[in-house]
């Protein structure tokens, strides 16, 4: 069943600008006075045709605003560095971001607007931003709610979770399973969470078992023209290819269907439906220039898609891909409709007007006109917003310092010979600890029964993406043995799960022999990797890369390893996606999802109460003291930085180095996710 719904019924700063008008049918068109002065500071607008830019021959017919962001990824007070800096018409820079700024930027745009909606195509919430993620992203939701979010494209960080946290919590509101701990915190006016008051949507995310979507795969909405007509607008929603298997979203009991044929099936259900004005939100995008209100030189899954799609589709909206464009695009039959995707992390606003036939409803093509607008801090900021994301902000200082668990000792990347620290270690005992426990009942992620892990492995310097160690756990001279908060949370991982799978014993013995490889000049490359205490292995230092390890020296629980024997390992989505470096793992069996990284180790960390640095025992080297090669050079990954030079977020920064199916780049471009 489809959710239908009317432009009537917006709520918040929605609400209040369309209480404003007063005027039945009064419409402000992108030519008027008012929006002439942001044409002429932000650049020129992205016209179907030149009748576009003649508001009078518009009159006749209904007047529809579509304003939209994409990628806020919970960044409340806005990007820092680099990445709150765009570049729009003639190379002019605009500082930007922020929901305070943004929200008096949607006062702005709305105001005197008839028939405006506001909706993202995806990843509003989770990925990097603490203030917001260490809430469970319960803030994002709050701001949205204040800012009159109308709908949403669920994009794959919506799934990091599970798809009940999607629907259970974040639109429902249910909070699981401690409150005021893990989820339902109390928001800036004192209230538990209550969940969204918009609705999300998806077309293509199905169950794998069922094939029924997750969502709702698409609605309407009622926009109003002359003498009260109601004339239907439907929105079709997509997810980005391949969510299932992304770092983040990593889950086995989803997938997502083809975006093309998904979309024309909707658009021809809607037209049966006499709907004859179609939207398509996406969660995926493309590159197009550096102005962020124009377009150049497009390519990407998005634009291979728009020149495609049913020409029914009115307009495209796009995301995940982290860029900036304003274009019009040809469908199949030539006819322009707008392209369009709002940067990420609160930069920019794009408005699409459309002009729909009365009697038809049909959307006059000719008259489409779109404009993005930068969402700069140089306005006064909406004060209801300004409160909730500085009240986030304190709270989320509060949070960072509150101790979580105590530490018996400091707890370091520091390596010994034979790559092990005491980090890596701990990394290796909470996976374990992690697989080990079945995941509550309201989590369904999964498709496989819970089968417990027997070891765990932790890539500590790969030679390709990130090291899964963040961070040390050192005591602060003011905190004594307590381990804090925000320490612990940045300590260890990227925001993935950790995923239980079963491989055989050939490939995990083939997975201890890829830590070691030749590099470019011939050198000995050496990748280690941690592992859970109940293992213990020793390696040949002076025996060539790939006969390094002997079966019979890798003891698990204390029994030899048996190369005909299936075996349960925990480890990163990285590590069996083949993202780090270790390929032998990636024909794994029976995956099953477990909880976050970050939010998991708080767990470990609050049950095991003191931490004690182990002995770093688990790993020997033979003839390490003869002639040969030794254990071989590590090398640390390099973090990638932004053009400022600070390093990206983590989660981007192990997306950007990967290797693996997700290494692929678009002439040279690879989409942050």
């Amino acid at each position: 069943m489809t959710t239908t719904r009317s432009t009537s019924s917006h709520n918040s700063l929605a609400q209040q600008s369309s209480s404003r008008t007063g005027e039945t049918g009064r419409r402000t068109f992108l030519t008027a006075m008012g929006a002439l002065a942001s044409t002429a500071a932000l650049g020129v607008p992205a016209y179907a045709s030149p009748s576009a830019r003649d508001a009078a021959s518009a009159h006749e017919y209904i007047d529809v605003q579509l304003l939209n962001i994409t990628d806020l990824h919970g960044y409340l007070q806005g990007p820092t560095g680099s990445d709150s800096v765009i570049y729009g018409n003639g190379g002019k820079k605009y500082t930007v971001g922020g929901v305070a700024a943004m929200g008096a930027h949607l006062e702005r745009l709305r105001d005197g607007r008839r028939n405006s909606l506001f909706f993202a195509p995806g990843d509003l919430f989770s990925g990097w931003e603490f203030d917001a993620a260490a809430f469970s992203d319960e803030p994002t939701i709050e701001a949205l709610n204040r800012m009159g979010l109308d709908f949403a494209t669920a994009g794959n960080h919506e799934f990091d979770k599970s798809p009940s946290h999607l629907v259970d919590h974040m639109l429902d509101g249910r909070a699981h399973p401690v409150v005021g701990q893990d989820t339902g915190f109390r928001d800036s006016t004192g209230r538990r969470f209550h969940g969204a008051d918009f609705p999300y949507y998806s077309a293509n995310v199905v169950r794998t078992r069922s094939g029924r979507t997750v969502l709702e795969p698409y609605h309407i909405e009622w926009v109003r023209g002359p003498g009260g007509r109601r004339v239907p607008i439907g929105f079709i929603h997509l997810t980005a290819i391949g969510t299932e298997l992304f770092p983040n979203s990593f889950h086995p009991g989803l997938k997502t269907l083809d975006m093309i044929e998904t979309a024309d099936r909707y658009a021809k259900l809607l037209k049966r439906r006499g709907v004859n004005a179609i939207v398509l939100s996406m969660h995926d995008g493309a590159v197009a220039g550096a102005d962020f209100n124009s377009g150049s030189n497009p390519s990407g899954p998005a634009y291979d898609l728009a020149l495609k799609v049913s020409p029914d589709i009115d307009a495209i909206v796009t995301g995940h891909w982290h860029c900036r464009f304003n274009m019009m695009l040809p469908d199949p039959n030539g006819v322009p409709r707008p392209f369009v995707e709002a940067g990420f992390h609160g930069q920019v606003i794009n408005e699409i007007n459309l002009r729909l036939d009365p009697r038809t409803g049909r959307v006059v093509r000719e008259l489409t006109v779109s404009t993005s607008h930068a969402n700069t801090r140089d306005i006064t900021p909406h004060p209801e917003l300004k409160e909730i994301a500085d009240y986030w902000a304190g709270q989320a200082s509060t949070r960072e310092r509150s101790p979580v668990g105590r530490q018996a000792g400091p707890f370091t990347r520091a390596r010994n010979a034979v790559g092990q620290s005491t980090m890596g270690d701990l990394a290796a005992d909470w996976m374990l600890w992690t697989a080990r426990r079945a995941v509550p009942t309201y989590d369904d992620s999964n498709i496989h029964p819970f089968d417990a892990a027997d070891l765990a492995l932790v890539p500590v310097a790969p030679t390709v993406g990130q090291s899964f160690l963040r961070g040390d756990l050192i005591p602060a001279p003011d905190t004594g043995d307590a381990v804090a908060f925000g320490k612990a949370w940045r300590a260890i991982g990227y925001g993935c799960p950790t995923v239980c799978a079963t491989v055989t014993g050939q490939q995990l013995h083939d997975a201890l022999e890829q830590q070691w490889s030749s590099g470019p000049q011939g050198e000995l490359r050496f990748a280690p990797l941690a592992v859970s205490k109940n293992v213990r292995y020793s390696f040949d230092a002076a025996s060539p890369v790939g006969d390094r390890v002997d079966p019979a020296d890798v003891h698990i629980d204390g029994r030899p390893l048996r190369l005909d024997r299936s075996y349960r390992v925990a480890g990163a989505s990285y590590t069996f996606l083949g993202m780090d470096g270790y390929p032998a793992l990636v024909n794994y069996r029976k995956p099953y999802r477990h909880q976050r990284d970050f939010e998991s180790f708080i767990t470990f960390v609050r049950g095991q109460r003191l931490l004690t640095p182990s002995a770093l025992d688990r790993v020997t080297a033979k003839n390490a003291l003869a002639r040969g090669t030794g254990a071989g050079e590590v090398t640390d990954p390099p973090v990638p930085t932004r053009e400022d030079g600070s390093p990206l977020p983590p989660s981007v920064a192990a997306i950007v180095t990967a290797g693996g199916p997700h290494a692929m780049r678009h002439e040279g471009f690879r989409p942050p996710c």
